[in-house]
């Protein structure tokens, strides 16, 4: 398997960002995120606070300055139930980042902490490979792709290269697509899935936000932001070779074990209905492939498991055809920028 194309190097080598936020910098931050106007309250002339004051906080959710301020500086032993009910409502947290919230509050004790997530069963693992007229991927709580069928790879090929892991594929997007609102609204998306399904000491996730912290200021500054939203539907713009430029529909499942299953829809009528019927085309009109060496690829020729499985050879893409393909959708991305915006 050829090497996944490096990300951009830092310029100023600015410092990993922090995996998980204490409970006061999340406070804080969210705080920050709050005008006045969003609370129901009144700006002075002349304001000079970004945001909301300690104070203000403290009063929306009825507990007093002095205690607030404690929490804001970790100075606390253990927040009721009703107290964090409170700062929710104050700090107008909706039902996923409140979930987020008091995960940071009420961590688990340390016997219970959820165990590794085992590997993706055969049934899956089958499911994925007879669910043909759809792309399919089966993605971990990092979003490391651990199993996908052949039209996930016809829609997707950058996976074979950039490391299988859509956070980091959507950072290696080039100028031109990250001028796209949609490209901005799937990379936090997916940064805002990364930071709710994530475990703190997970190393793969620290590994992740470590490197895209360093090396990617848009992800510093969507990180930076605390969204924490779990995967569940959306739509993401793609390129596809022989129809273009448009917005792909997807639907998030959760498979019992800890992984996630995403398919890639077709409305009839639409730009990923045209996209998926040519990508199937595409496939059955392609000759047939030899029988792999490998008995696990030659028994599931369809699938991809990139922590159990290598790739197929085939379903790889060299990195100067890749650089031609961002190219490509970089220059339909660009056409599409008028529409789009």
């Amino acid at each position: 398997m050829r090497a996944a194309p490096a990300l951009p190097s830092a310029r100023r080598g600015p410092q990993p960002a922090s995996v998980a936020p204490t409970l006061g910098e999340y406070l804080r931050g969210r705080r920050a995120q709050l005008q006045p106007a969003d609370v129901g309250l009144v700006a002075e002339p002349g304001r000079r606070v970004t945001g909301l004051r300690r104070e203000e906080v403290a009063d929306l959710a009825g507990i007093s300055r002095e205690y607030y301020i404690r929490l804001e500086q970790g100075r606390h032993h253990q927040v009721s139930e009703q107290v964090l009910a409170s700062l929710t409502r104050a700090l107008r947290l909706d039902a996923d980042a409140a979930a987020y919230f008091y995960r940071l509050a009420l961590p688990a004790p340390p016997m219970s902490l959820a165990r590794p997530v085992p590997p993706v069963s055969d049934l899956v693992h089958r499911l994925v490979e007879q669910w043909s007229d759809a792309p399919v991927y089966v993605l971990d709580r990092n979003q490391d792709l651990l199993v996908a069928n052949d039209l996930a790879h016809a829609l997707q090929p950058s996976f074979a290269v950039a490391g299988g892991n859509c956070v980091l594929a959507a950072f290696l997007a080039p100028p031109e697509g990250r001028g796209l609102e949609g490209w901005r609204r799937t990379a936090r998306a997916a940064v805002a899935a990364l930071r709710y399904h994530g475990d703190p000491n997970d190393p793969r996730l620290q590994e992740i936000v470590g490197d895209l912290s360093v090396r990617d200021a848009d992800f510093r500054e969507m990180w930076a932001s605390l969204d924490a939203r779990p995967l569940t539907f959306g739509e993401a713009p793609a390129f596809v070779e022989g129809v273009g430029f448009g917005e792909m529909p997807w639907q998030c499942l959760d498979v019992p074990g800890g992984h996630f299953l995403l398919v890639w829809l077709d409305p009839p009528g639409t730009f990923a209905s045209r996209a998926i019927a040519h990508l199937r085309h595409t496939l059955r009109a392609a000759p047939a492939r030899e029988p792999e060496a490998d008995p696990a690829v030659a028994a599931a020729p369809a699938l991809a498991a990139a922590a159990t499985t290598a790739l197929a050879r085939e379903q790889l893409i060299a990195p100067d055809d890749f650089a031609a393909y961002l190219d490509r959708a970089a220059a339909a991305g660009h056409a599409a920028l008028p529409a789009a915006s």
